[in-house]
């Protein structure tokens, strides 16, 4: 009977050590599924490529991509938060990374963040300037890409004008000067042919000059529109070229040109807008114009040690099945896993091996050695607008007839003065601002 027990016991331990390794094995072959949102259709190839490569890389995982357009991104992904079908990595925007974190629709990175060794990676200011942006003590989004601001300028104009190219160390004095120098009336009709600069009421052209001039737009304590004197003194001084100084023209003579085409065009001489530029310069203009870019000229009371820039990132759902793999491959598709090729040329990758390769400064591509500044931007600090309700406030897309670019774009039409436009302008941003801040 002993002897009987004795090999029924050993039979109970054979079977349910069995059960438990069939159960692991089971939990171990079980295919873990991620969902992939993104906006760029331009990406499809090479995310398929990727995707080929992670899932070759983490046997027993499969990536599903659903690339949206980016005029339908945004309805289709409140669309899946409102249904708290949220894929498990998604495209997050600067301009909506505030609103989705503190609506709870994100994963909180900071457990993955302080356990990896993510900022021996990634450049750590990138990371920080999502979390100034969203509002919060933490990190919601890992960054993929860096956009910054630049003075764009046309080598053969300076040439043909006699003057020396811009620095990184321009004044806002050397640059107007240089600016009406640059403003010609080529077969003296009276007509300018060439303008020293061009802008108009767009973030990426105004707010680099704002915050280079340690000027704030925002009350951060209050979270209504409040600009500083720093921030007045810069936009006036912008206003000023095409009213006073004559050397920018107002934007309702610029409506037959699309903004992309003035410079390239030799419309104007200086530029400044966002270091994708680079990438469309490149494509559309090959060598027929040498052109270069240096820092926006920092104002009488700014630092050079500030830039303007704002990421492109991915963000994690909260409600994520598998947060460890989703962590995994945000890093990777961030840059970690990636090559410099897959980068729109002036995007400024946030892992620092991809940056700091020798070929981002591609010395046989314009503007050669000038991309180093990029890399320096995104070293160090960063400050930009992003709010929640910034699109409509701020005056962006289909809102850019409307609050601060409205404004501006008023005064420098003619149509209302400077106090009057930011008098009315005031009162229509805060009206904004009060939708989403009590």
């Amino acid at each position: 009977m002993k002897k009987l027990l004795a090999i029924l016991l050993v039979l109970l331990v054979f079977s349910t050590l069995f059960a438990a390794g069939t159960k692991e094995a089971a939990t171990m072959d079980k295919e873990i599924v991620l969902d992939w949102w993104t906006w760029d259709p331009d990406m499809t190839e090479q995310n398929k490529t990727i995707i080929a490569t992670f899932e070759a890389e983490n046997p027993g995982v499969k990536i599903n991509n659903t690339m949206v357009g980016t005029k339908e991104y945004w309805t289709k992904i409140r669309i899946q938060a409102n249904q708290n079908k949220l894929p498990d990595v998604f495209t997050m925007s600067s301009g909506y990374l505030e609103e989705w974190a503190k609506a709870g629709l994100l994963y909180n990175l900071d457990e993955f963040i302080q356990k990896d060794d993510t900022f021996d990676v990634f450049y750590t200011s990138i990371f920080d300037t999502n979390k100034a942006t969203s509002g919060t003590d933490s990190y919601y989004a890992i960054p993929f890409a860096l956009v910054t601001t630049v003075l764009y300028y046309n080598k053969d104009a300076f040439d043909a004008a006699g003057l020396a190219y811009p620095t990184d160390k321009w004044t806002w004095n050397e640059f107007k000067n240089a600016a009406k120098k640059l403003t010609i009336d080529k077969n003296k009709d009276g007509k300018i042919d060439q303008w020293g600069f061009w802008f108009y009421g767009r973030y990426a052209h105004i707010e680099p000059w704002v915050f280079g001039n340690n000027g704030n737009l925002v009350d951060n304590k209050t979270m209504r529109f409040a600009p500083d004197k720093n921030a007045m003194d810069a936009i006036k001084m912008l206003t000023d070229l095409v009213l006073v100084d004559k050397v920018a023209p107002a934007q309702k003579d610029m409506t037959s040109f699309q903004q992309q085409d003035v410079f390239p065009q030799g419309v104007a001489a200086m530029w400044v807008d966002g270091s994708w530029f680079v990438d469309i310069f490149r494509k559309n203009l090959g060598d027929d114009m040498r052109w270069g870019m240096v820092e926006v000229p920092v104002g009488p009371n700014g630092s050079r040690d500030m830039a303007y820039g704002w990421p492109d990132s991915y963000a994690i759902a909260p409600n994520t099945k598998n947060p460890e793999m989703a962590w995994k491959f945000a890093r990777y598709i961030a840059g970690e896993g990636l090559d410099l090729d897959v980068y729109m040329a002036g995007k400024i990758p946030s892992a620092k091996k991809l940056a700091e390769d020798p070929l981002f400064a591609d010395p046989n591509k314009q503007p050669g050695k000038d991309m180093n500044l990029l890399i320096r931007q995104a070293a160090g600090p960063m400050k930009n607008s992003f709010t929640m309700g910034w699109s409509e406030w701020r005056g962006y897309g289909g809102s850019e007839t409307l609050g601060l670019n409205g404004t501006i774009d008023a005064i420098l039409n003619g149509h209302a003065s400077f106090a009057d436009a930011f008098s009315k302008g005031t009162n229509n941003i805060n009206a904004v601002l009060a939708r989403f801040y009590k």
